[in-house]
């Protein structure tokens, strides 16, 4: 039993280096990976151009046939035209084989 070391006779600083430790791999596990993303997304979104093919987040598919500043005009169909918001665009689908 004597040489154990009990909590008190411990490093006070032992504490703040574990949570200093786990801030460090939240921060790169966590929150850099989401800051990246957002990055991409919004990048992504100031690409968009006339005659892409796009999804939204409600999973429509359409051609984009208008931008504007913070919409853009969807074609879904022959003469069938919708405004969404630039955030609902979420993928690009210029590259997927059509049907």
């Amino acid at each position: 039993m004597m040489g154990n070391k009990d909590a008190a006779g411990a490093s006070p600083y032992t504490g703040f280096i574990m949570m200093g430790l786990i801030i460090v791999v939240f921060y790169f596990f966590m929150i850099r990976p989401q800051v990246k993303r957002q990055k991409e997304v919004r990048q992504f979104r100031e690409g968009l151009k006339k005659g892409d093919n796009v999804v939204t987040t409600g999973g429509i598919y359409g051609k984009i046939v208008e931008i504007k500043e913070t919409t853009v005009i969807l074609q879904i169909d022959n003469n069938v035209n919708i405004k969404v918001d630039k955030n609902g665009i979420i993928k690009d689908m210029s590259d997927a084989q059509q049907r």
